[in-house]
């Protein structure tokens, strides 16, 4: 009977032990796993895949215990080059997570879609409402869905702490605190998930526009900045929020669990900064013109109205050819004429024009122009009042030294210090070697010409791999 009592004891210890280890691997392994579909919900069980490139989930330190809903889609068998992440919530105005999706696919070649993959997170918990969006996801979304470039979560919300009672920093109203403090919270869950999906990872807001091919041109300025061998730790493509925000996968464990940690502080836009400080970055890389536009009117936070917009922005896709730029005006300091054709935040800056002064634009090889935008002066001051744009064949040398067109056919003239036409091709389709802006009065204020840019025929799609 001792030794039959002592056997039932040892088998009731293997089976506490097993319990044990079994409950201590959840807690730690660092794969989380869905809970049970809820047909009302059409949820799916589901997995999150662990990050192989941080220290911390290499080691399981800090473990973030979450369990994650898949209501659409499934994540790419294989690392894409960019994951997208943006969360959305219940408006009381308003609703532009459809449009921003839109936006971000339809602005996008086919081998761009195929280089990203979209997590949106729909972190209201009204069941409706996700019910809802999930069903117009899966709709307007279907061929993204199918080909893993969008995957839709929630996060139950017996998995959030607390973000009611929270401490009141910075004299915020109690609602103030508790809408941020969950908004961190919600960011910390979407970046985790998101740590192994992509090379990279772009943070935006669901209520955005993006630029054409914004994703070829994050490729060409992370090469461009890899290359110089700098530490960086968020590269920004938009001034405002947390849009536009890129950083390096291997980050993201360590971004997830410090939002997570310090939820309850500060808005995400604040903490993001510390933390970039944090990994030795000092200073914002910014890159202009920017590539995502916030087009929401009503705030996610109490329907407020909200009018915010980045004045960088620039839709179109940059796509001047190679070109050298000429004038006659005189240059201050480094603002010289090439600035202004070249993407970025430089400019041309001159000194009174007279009549007839220049800045002429001579393209490396002819092209058809279909479309020419030029924008001048700074908060409405160095306006350039009058000058006809001219496009023209048949380059040449002028006695300066410099290189001009034979002949110029004028195709309008600035208003307000801006000039914008298309489809300048339907009327005279030939092969233009020049872009000539004409002054047809002189002025005494100086001049500054922001940008000029031009589309062509045909416009090209970035090839990427």
């Amino acid at each position: 009977m001792k030794m039959l009592r002592h056997s039932k004891k040892n088998v009731l210890a293997v089976v506490i032990l097993v319990g044990v280890l079994c409950i201590l691997n959840f807690l730690i392994a660092g794969r989380f796993i869905s809970h049970e579909a809820d047909p009302e919900e059409l949820t799916l069980r589901a997995e999150r895949l662990v990050s192989k490139e941080s220290w911390l989930e290499q080691g399981d330190y800090l473990p973030l215990n979450v369990s994650y809903q898949v209501l659409a889609g499934a994540p790419p068998a294989q690392q894409r080059y960019l994951s997208i992440g943006l969360s959305s919530v219940k408006r009381k105005k308003g609703s532009y997570l459809i449009p921003t999706l839109k936006s971000l696919f339809f602005q996008s070649s086919p081998e761009e879609r195929s280089s990203m993959v979209v997590v949106v997170l729909l972190a209201d918990f009204d069941v409706t409402w996700r019910v809802t969006t999930t069903r117009e996801i899966k709709t307007t979304f279907a061929l993204e869905l199918e080909q893993s470039q969008l995957v839709v979560l929630h996060v139950p919300q017996d998995q959030y702490p607390s973000v009611t009672g929270l401490k009141r920093n910075y004299n915020d109203a109690p609602e103030r605190v508790s809408f941020r403090s969950k908004q961190n919270l919600d960011y910390s869950f979407l970046i985790h998930y998101s740590a192994s999906l992509g090379r990279y990872y772009l943070q935006l807001e669901d209520d955005v526009s993006s630029a054409k091919y914004f994703l070829s041109t994050i490729r060409r300025h992370v090469e461009e900045h890899e290359a110089k061998k700098t530490t960086w730790a968020m590269l920004e493509f938009s001034v405002l929020g947390y849009i536009g925000k890129l950083y390096k996968s291997a980050h993201l464990p360590l971004l997830a669990r410090f939002l997570f940690l310090f939820y309850q502080e500060m808005p995400c836009d604040w903490l993001m900064s510390r933390f970039r400080e944090l990994l030795t970055q000092k200073e914002p890389i910014v890159f202009k013109p920017s590539l995502f536009q916030h087009i929401g009117t009503y705030s996610s936070f109490q329907g407020t109205y909200n009018k915010l917009k980045d004045k960088d922005f620039e839709e179109a896709f940059y796509t001047n050819p190679l070109a050298e730029v000429y004038s006659d005006m005189s240059t201050y300091k480094n603002h010289h004429p090439q600035l202004a054709w070249e993407p970025g935040e430089g400019f041309f800056w001159g000194r009174s024009p007279e009549n007839g002064s220049y800045l002429t634009v001579v393209f490396k090889a002819p092209t058809v122009v279909t479309g020419i935008f030029v924008e001048t002066g700074s908060e409405g001051k160095d306006v350039l009042e009058s000058a006809e744009v001219e496009i023209g064949r048949d380059v040449m040398s002028t006695e300066k030294g410099e290189k001009s067109c034979e002949e110029f056919l004028s195709v309008g003239t600035l208003e307000n210090g801006r000039f914008e036409k298309h489809e300048l091709d339907k009327k005279d389709s030939f092969s233009s070697s020049c872009l000539r802006i004409k002054v047809s009065a002189g002025q005494k204020d100086w001049v500054i010409i922001q940008k000029i840019r031009i589309s062509t025929k045909p416009s090209l799609i970035p090839h990427q791999p």
